[in-house]
């Protein structure tokens, strides 16, 4: 019974190439890009080590046909913070989504150009306000182009759409419930970042090396195909997060840098169906940087 929830789930969270390719014409369909370029900062004295560019240039040159682009460097971030692509206040979130077309009666595909986090950062924020008819295009634009499918430079046209949130407060916390949950036994802490990061090896690179205290590692490069860029089959996810103990936690909190690889994983808790995900959105874009709060290497 499981592995057929679980089938289903997977059905409803990732659509195929070859899925959308054949619904494109769905008066009902949206289809965004949610890329953001990612690289090392050239500034060696700023704050944080990676250096982010809006796709939308990647965009322009090219993209499945009707797709508008959601551009996460922006609307989509509260540019208040100081931190990274911090979750913005719910009305603006609202007002954004609406005016790319996203509302009642719509179904979403996102994707990105580059790394699948991207997507898996939209749809964890279109969870975290309500909508739950969003899926992520498994494989992306590699594999869209990669297959000869038809593309398109036209500008998006979707009409502006009614959404009415139902916000999920519970898909995000702060430090300090990340800061409790330490010694919290029914609470599992994951980090989603490669295990040279987690384990502290190299550079600091959020301000201190290693990982917040008692955190495991499901590495978000690890939930995906490495020739393709798709997710792998439903079983070997779940093997990923059982490695970790996650099926007896009474509450998952996923974490990286900034929230973006979290989602991520948490994208994949979900498909799995746990229900008891966060994400710890400032991650250690602020705890890295907080010597108060514990650490650990190695």
């Amino acid at each position: 019974m499981k592995n057929n929830e679980e089938t289903h789930r997977a059905g409803k969270y990732l659509v195929e190439t070859d899925w959308l390719e054949k619904n494109l014409g769905d008066p009902n369909l949206r289809v965004f890009d949610c890329t953001v370029i990612a690289d090392l900062n050239p500034d060696q004295n700023a704050k944080f080590p990676f250096a982010f560019e809006s796709g939308r240039a990647r965009f322009n040159e090219g993209h499945i046909p009707g797709a508008g682009f959601l551009n996460l460097l922006d609307e989509l971030s509260d540019k208040s913070s100081e931190l990274l692509f911090p979750m913005p206040p719910v009305q603006q979130l609202v007002h954004t989504l609406a005016k790319a077309g996203i509302g009642e009666g719509t179904h979403i595909v996102l994707y990105g150009t580059a790394e699948p986090i991207w997507a898996a950062r939209v749809w964890w924020m279109l969870r975290a306000v309500g909508f739950d008819n969003a899926a992520i295009l498994n494989g992306g634009w590699a594999k869209w182009s990669a297959e000869g499918r038809s593309t398109s430079i036209d500008a998006c046209s979707y009409s502006p759409a009614r959404f009415t949130a139902h916000p999920r407060p519970e898909c995000f916390v702060a430090k300090d419930d990340v800061l409790a949950a330490i010694n919290e036994d029914g609470v599992r802490t994951i980090n989603a970042l490669p295990p040279m990061m987690y384990s502290g090896e190299g550079v600091a690179v959020f301000g201190r090396k290693g990982r917040i205290t008692g955190s495991v590692n499901v590495p978000f490069g690890s939930l995906h195909n490495p020739d393709s860029g798709t997710y792998l089959p439903v079983d070997q996810l779940r093997d990923k997060f059982d490695v970790v103990d996650v099926g007896e936690a009474e509450r998952i909190i996923a974490y990286c840098g900034s929230g973006i690889a979290a989602s991520n994983d948490a994208f994949v808790l979900s498909l799995l169906g746990y229900d008891n995900v966060a994400v710890y959105d400032a991650s250690l874009a602020e705890w890295g940087y907080d010597d108060q709060l514990p650490m650990e290497a190695g």
